[in-house]
Formats: structure tokens, sequence, C-alpha cells
């Protein structure tokens, strides 16, 4: 069906920043949101943000929000998450998500989940 793959990832120090990426493929709604997640170790898997096909709906978690920028490119079926002002707690694996309708997403049921891509925040 869809397949998402994260890219971007890696470690970064304390204050820094990182742009992780997002690709959609196989077959996808004709018109979707995407969005990130993140899990820690020993957390629940929390929402980050997600942004809806127009762009014209996104959400952030207050945790991140004046830090983390999600856009999205529709002729590239890809999302992006801009994360500056990198803390250390912030280091968990970032999971991007799709959905049909952007408020899935923020709900936490989307329909398909990429496999991560881990991000680490040094000190």
């Amino acid at each position: 069906q869809v397949q998402l793959v994260e890219s971007g990832g890696g470690l970064v120090q304390a204050g820094g920043s990182l742009r992780l990426s997002c690709a959609a493929s196989g077959r996808t709604f004709s018109s979707y949101a995407m969005g990130w997640f993140r899990q820690a170790p020993g957390k629940e898997r929390e929402f980050v943000a997600a942004i809806s096909w127009s762009g014209g709906g996104i959400y952030y978690a207050d945790s991140v929000k004046g830090r983390f920028t999600i856009s999205r490119d529709v002729a590239r079926n890809t999302v992006y998450l801009q994360m500056n002002t990198l803390n250390v707690e912030d280091t968990a694996v970032y999971y991007c998500a799709l959905a049909s309708r952007v408020q899935a997403i923020v709900a936490a049921s989307p329909s398909s989940w990429g496999q991560g891509t881990q991000v680490t925040v040094s000190s």
C-alpha cells in the first residue's frame, strides 16, 4: 500500500538543527495529510507536528512550538520537519505518519507509519 521512508536523522549537539524528510510511495490517497511523531526510550510515542494536504492546517505539540517547522512538497509526496534549537529532550526515534485527514494524525490515528529515524541530541 503506502510506504513511508524517513531520512535526515543523526547526531547533533544541543542548540543545533536537523531537517528530517519523509517520502511517501505506493498507493496513496488522492489527497492526504502527513505528520511526525517521536518516541524516546521508556516513553510513549507522542505527537510532534502535522500538516494538511493543502498546507493550510498545521499543528504542533506545545513542546516544539517555535522550534520545529513542518512543511510539505505535494509534487514529491514528501513532508519535512525542520528542527531548530534542539534539546537533549528531543532525542527520540522520529516516525513519519500519513492519514486521509490531518485531524487523524493529531488524534494519533494515522493510516500509515514509517519505520523511524533516530535523532540524538548531545550536550
